[in-house]
This record gives C-alpha cells, sequence and structure tokens, in this order.
C-alpha cells in the first residue's frame, strides 16, 4: 500500500514521515519545534474503522471468530449483529422426528460462541443504506460501517403457496427446517399408524439440498424399526428432473430410492394446497394426494434484504461466486445462505467460502486486488438409515464422483458409496460444527475441491 499523506494545520514548514504516513504543513504561517511536533505525532492515532457483521449465524459467527483473531482491535472495531440468541445446529434438525436428537440436542447460546471482548448488538435489522455506508436498526441504532459482511441466511417461507397454512397446517402438513416444525412432526409420528407420506420440495434453491433425501430415507429405516413400514407409502415430490441437482448423483440417489420403495415423482412444481381434499395440485393440475405432507416451503432471503433493495425476487443478495464480494457495492460481502450463488446452501458451503472471504477481506483493507476465489466446493453427508450414509463431494464444475476422502485411496470415508463409517462422519458432525467450525478453527479439509483419490 503506497503513502498515506495527511495535512496538519499546525506544522508550519515541517515535514514528518512515521511509517508509511506523510504530514506535510497546510499552510506555512506557524513553525512548531520539531521536538514538540514529533510528540504531537506520537500521540496521534487514525480514527478507527467499523467492520459490521449482519447475522450471528454459523457463517456468521465463523467470520467474526475468524476476523476477531487477525484484526489489529486498535484499527477495526467489528460488531455483530442478530436479533436471536439461541444458535441452532440446524443440520440436527432431521433427526428428531425420528427420536435421535431432541430440542436440547441441537440449541446452545450463541454467545457461547462469541470471542472475548466481541460488540454484541441483539436488534432486529431494519434495513441497509448502502449508499450511506450504514446498517437502520428497529430500535432506531443507526450503526455505520466501513465494511460490511451480511450473513443473514434463508428461511422457510409457506406462505409462498397458496393453502399450505391453512387448516392442515401443523396437524397433517409439516416442515422439519424449523425447530418448531420438526419437533411437530416427531409427536405426530408416535402416534400415526400408516398412510401415504408425501415429502414435497417447493422450489429451488433450499438449504441443504440434500436433506429431503435424508428424510425419506430415514422414513424408511424408521417405520421398519416400528414395524408398520408395509403401512407407509412414501412418496418424493420434486421440481427437479431427478432426485438431485448433480446428474451422476441423482441417478445414484434414485437407485436409492426405489429399492427402498420410495416413489420418485420429478417435474412436479407445486401450486397449491387443497386441505379439505388433502391434495397438492401441480401448475399444469397434477394433483398428488396424502395423510401427511412434510414440505420443504420456498427458501428465501431476509425480509431486511428487500426493505434495502439488495436482492432478487427470493431476496438472496447478487454475490460474485469467486470473490464473494457484492455485485454492486464493494465494501459489502455476502457469505453462506444469503448470497444468490449457484452453489448449495450448506454449512460445509460456508466454512468453504469463510476461508476465502477472510483473505479477501484483508486484501480489501489493504488495498490489494481480490484473489482468492471460491470454487462452490460442497462437502456433504446423506445419512441412508439402517446406520448407514453416504457421502457426496463437488464444487462448480465438477459433480459428485466416487472415491475416497479425504485421504486418497485411504479415506476412511467412501464417495457415491453407501457405508457405516459415512454414517459416523454425519454424527460426528455435530461434534465438530460446535467446537471448530463456529469458532473459526482450521478443518483438515482444503477449501478448494481437490480431484485427489476420486475416479472419473
Amino acid at each position: 500500500m503506497g503513502e498515506v499523506v495527511r495535512r496538519l494545520p499546525f506544522c508550519g514548514a515541517y515535514e514528518k514521515k512515521i511509517g508509511n504516513t506523510v504530514f506535510i504543513p497546510e499552510s506555512p504561517v506557524t513553525f512548531v519545534h520539531p521536538i514538540i511536533l514529533t510528540t504531537v505525532l506520537s500521540l496521534w492515532k487514525p480514527p478507527m474503522k467499523n467492520l459490521v457483521i449482519l447475522g450471528a449465524g454459523t457463517a456468521g459467527t465463523m467470520m467474526l471468530n475468524k476476523l476477531h483473531a487477525m484484526l489489529d482491535s486498535s484499527q477495526w472495531q467489528i460488531t455483530i449483529v442478530d436479533q436471536f440468541e439461541t444458535h441452532y445446529y440446524q443440520p440436527g434438525f432431521l433427526f428428531i422426528p425420528f427420536g435421535i436428537y431432541s430440542r436440547k440436542d441441537v440449541v446452545k447460546p450463541k454467545r457461547d460462541f462469541f470471542p472475548a471482548g466481541a460488540k454484541v448488538v441483539s436488534a432486529e435489522i431494519d434495513r441497509i443504506e448502502a449508499e450511506e455506508n450504514r446498517v437502520l436498526l428497529k430500535n432506531n441504532v443507526v450503526l455505520n460501517y466501513d465494511l460490511l459482511i451480511v450473513a443473514t441466511g434463508a428461511k422457510i417461507n409457506p406462505d409462498e403457496t397458496e393453502g399450505m397454512k391453512d387448516g392442515l397446517w401443523y396437524k397433517n402438513i409439516f416442515d422439519f427446517y424449523t425447530i418448531e416444525g420438526a419437533c411437530a412432526l416427531a409427536d405426530f409420528f408416535r402416534r400415526w399408524e400408516g398412510g401415504k407420506l408425501v415429502l414435497n420440495v417447493a422450489e429451488m434453491p433450499i438449504k441443504c439440498p440434500v436433506a429431503p433425501l435424508e428424510f425419506v430415507f430415514l422414513a424408511d429405516w424408521w417405520f421398519t424399526e416400528r414395524g408398520i413400514r408395509d403401512k407407509v407409502d412414501i412418496h418424493y415430490v420434486t421440481p427437479l428432473p431427478g432426485a438431485f441437482t448433480k446428474p451422476r448423483a441423482s441417478g445414484i440417489l434414485g437407485d436409492f430410492l426405489d429399492k427402498k420403495n420410495i416413489h420418485l415423482t420429478p417435474d412436479f412444481s407445486i401450486a397449491r394446497v387443497e386441505n379439505e381434499e388433502r391434495k397438492i395440485v401441480s401448475w399444469d393440475e397434477t394433483e398428488i394426494p396424502f395423510d401427511v405432507l412434510v414440505t420443504i416451503p420456498t427458501n428465501m432471503g431476509d425480509e431486511m434484504v428487500e426493505r434495502s433493495g439488495l436482492g432478487d425476487e427470493l431476496r438472496f443478495i447478487p454475490t460474485n461466486k469467486q470473490t464473494l464480494q457484492s455485485e454492486a457495492h464493494e465494501n459489502i460481502f455476502v457469505i453462506g445462505d444469503a448470497t444468490n450463488l449457484p452453489s448449495s446452501k450448506a454449512g460445509s458451503v460456508a466454512h468453504f467460502q469463510a476461508d476465502i472471504l477472510t483473505e479477501n477481506i484483508l486484501s480489501w483493507m489493504e488495498g490489494r486486488p481480490l484473489r482468492a476465489q471460491f470454487d462452490g466446493h460442497a462437502n456433504c453427508f446423506i445419512e441412508s438409515g439402517f446406520g448407514k450414509g453416504i457421502l457426496i463431494d463437488f464444487n462448480y464444475d465438477t459433480e459428485p464422483l466416487p472415491g475416497k476422502f479425504p485421504l486418497p485411496g485411504v479415506g476412511p470415508f467412501s464417495l457415491l458409496e453407501e457405508t457405516e463409517m459415512n454414517h459416523y462422519g454425519k454424527i460426528m458432525f455435530r461434534w465438530m460444527y460446535w467446537n471448530f467450525l463456529l469458532r473459526g478453527k482450521e478443518l483438515p479439509i482444503e477449501s478448494h475441491m481437490s480431484m485427489a483419490g476420486k475416479r472419473m
């Protein structure tokens, strides 16, 4: 970074350089003795700069921990803003309907994961005024920023589908992407004696794209264990042309659906739910009846994004898919589910993005080009039931491939194969999440996807 020139009205004809800052006279009127000037300049401090992080979920908490450890606290004040005090381990919601986890297994206070001395603001965000470099909170507090990180995530919006939240909501229609929905579904399953179970994905993108598949795989296992699998007709209804977004994985996962006697209905775009007749109807009037409907409703970004005029129609922020810089504002960066990137909205993706974003933020602060490039890397364990799991590893350009991970030829995890070790990896992830991921610690997995150990 080049020299910084600062004009001081009291220094007369005397010029002084400290570090990379050159102090020059504003006018030659007044002369101050060099010893006095040196003393004054030694006490001078540059103004504190403000870095604001919006959202204290997975991505925001990781960025807070990483940057708090790296930035000079005398130069940068980091503030994190979130209206909620509780942190949820969202991957664990999947296990609650089947009695594997309960509420207490997925809940911890957010402050447990903030570094000591971090400035935390508990308030609802009203909007970002990007042209003014400030954030307005609902409590009328204004936060000015030099640099902003948006990590406000995504959430389900069942109201986007006509009839979804009418009379059967949390009676015969459930989600499992919220703690309330997952717990309500657990209560329902304990009493249910069978019928037609329909899982429907309303539209893409969604958080954790493999979670709906995991749900029906676990349902197959759960009802088998209860001895009523022959009384439960499971249907997987998706707007995609197959079981998953990537062709090769879609074929393999579709085969798993067949083997488990789970019926796949592709290319189904839901238009409405008819509660009285208990059926979902597509835009082309295809009808699918249900006894219980498990929905993955439309996922959208935070309402604040819309109020700020920064998002697309789903309230996701247009973001450079490599640098994670906002497409519209150079001092705004976006991470995790809040972006409009064509990568998966998953915790592993946020972790890989965090490494890239940290490097690019440091470059931005120093006036250097943003050279770190996110490649869309995603790594997902897929719980397949009966104590086994599948692992997929892919990025923007390479679809999931078979092989061993993370050590080539060794593993211990197997890609695109169903193994007990992959199941253990899924279960171990919760401990890694609480103790390493959220705290911004390094994990033994590279941010960029590696082809080592993969078979074409």
